[in-house]
């Protein structure tokens, strides 16, 4: 007997990397030595002192326990010292933060809080699919603001006032940008808070990559008069190399935090004490981590940067975060591009169409790719020479 599904469901589609990676790994079953440059997720282990850290946690007293959903005193404050020593942001440990099981925990946490149903939300286009699919789930509506490389990449604040904002109740943003890689900066945050005031919009800054490839990390909430209407996801999965032990964290003013929490208060139980004991060693590690890991992404980046170009890309140099985005050649169709790479050359590169229309005609290379395999991927290439024909790749 089929039992019906509820009808939120109908908004959403099952996430593109979850539907294709059953495909790839069908592919790698069957013998297809696949290269994997499409998903972000860290190849490189957390800091030994974080492993230890949660090794040793294991046999706490209590530890096995349920936590407060709030997360352990210390935790909280390690995140404060973690702001006010990164971002020069004061936040107060006790009604300011809040651990999460993941930023993507927190988007879901924050639509519940303040979206109703017909509630309008701004979603940037190209941007990260889950801010779209969950605003769906909540019965809001998705009103989509375009990014352009033109503009690069940052939202065009006139345009968008002309159009009528009275129901917009939320808008997403997310600098250092994926999956453009757009740094942002200090003016870009002021014109959002002075946009956001102007309009009564709650902004959540998704800010997870500000230390990779980045020399300028920057946090929304260190602009004054932020906390008015700004709040600010961050997280430990690609600062640490930390992404399957579901650590993040939402910062912001105590009566927002409150009412986050008064959500997962009821959608959860708590983190492993474990976990919150190795997220405070990650975030008090000193900054030779940060420089090495960088050390590693930035020879992958030339060498990515190199099969871009053997594609016949282009990119952005001043990019930031573990990606590149890179525009193909006028005419090329991206979805087509990579399926045909996929299976004459087994390497899965992502179109730029999951991440919006904005995203047609890009792809994005992920850095969480060892320096051998980005090499065996160019060789791939070297071996015939690959030409873009009427939206479809043939040898030359």
């Amino acid at each position: 007997m089929k039992i019906q599904t509820a009808t939120r469901l109908e908004t959403i589609e099952e996430y593109y990397f979850s539907k294709k990676l059953r495909e790839v790994r069908e592919l790698m079953t069957s013998g297809k030595p696949i290269i994997n440059m499409a998903i972000g997720s860290p190849d490189l282990d957390p800091p030994k002192e974080v492993v230890q850290a949660i090794q040793d946690a294991v046999l706490i007293e209590g530890a096995h326990k349920y936590q407060s959903y709030q997360g352990l005193p210390e935790l909280r404050e390690a995140i404060v010292d973690f702001y006010n020593v990164k971002y020069n942001v004061t936040l107060n440990a006790k009604n300011e933060v809040l651990p999460l099981m993941g930023s993507k925990e927190g988007v879901m946490h924050i639509s519940m809080a303040y979206l109703n149903k017909g509630d309008e939300v701004l979603v940037p286009n190209p941007g990260y699919p889950t801010y779209s699919a969950v605003t769906n789930l909540i019965g809001a509506k998705p009103v989509f603001y375009d990014l352009v490389e033109e503009n690069g990449w940052e939202p065009d604040f006139h345009s968008l006032s002309k159009k009528d904002l009275s129901k917009v109740k939320m808008m997403w943003i997310n600098y250092p940008n994926m999956p453009t890689g757009a740094s942002g900066s200090i003016s870009l945050f002021e014109k959002m808070i002075d946009f956001a005031k102007k309009h009564s919009i709650l902004l959540v800054q998704d800010n997870p990559y500000s230390f990779i490839l980045n020399d300028n990390p920057i946090s929304i909430l260190s602009i004054e008069g932020a906390k008015e209407v700004a709040l600010e996801l961050n997280s430990l999965s690609k600062t640490f190399n930390m992404a399957g032990w579901r650590v993040g964290m939402v910062s912001g003013s105590s009566d927002k935090i409150e009412a986050i929490l008064k959500v997962k208060s009821n959608m959860d139980s708590g983190m492993f004490q474990g976990i919150q004991k190795g997220a405070i060693a990650a975030l008090q590690i000193s900054s030779d981590w940060y420089n090495k890991m960088n050390t590693i992404y930035e020879e992958r980046r030339i060498l990515i940067r190199e099969l871009a170009t053997l594609l016949g890309c282009s990119y952005d140099t001043t990019a930031k975060g573990m990606f590149i985005w890179a525009k193909l050649p006028k005419g090329v169709d991206a979805v087509e591009f990579i399926d045909t790479i996929l299976y004459h050359k087994d390497i899965f590169i992502a179109p730029g169409d999951i991440f919006g229309s904005n995203g047609k005609g890009y792809i994005r290379f992920s850095l969480c790719v060892t320096k051998e395999n980005i090499k065996k991927a160019i060789g791939r290439f070297r071996e015939k020479e690959i030409l873009s024909t009427n939206n479809k790749m043939v040898s030359k």
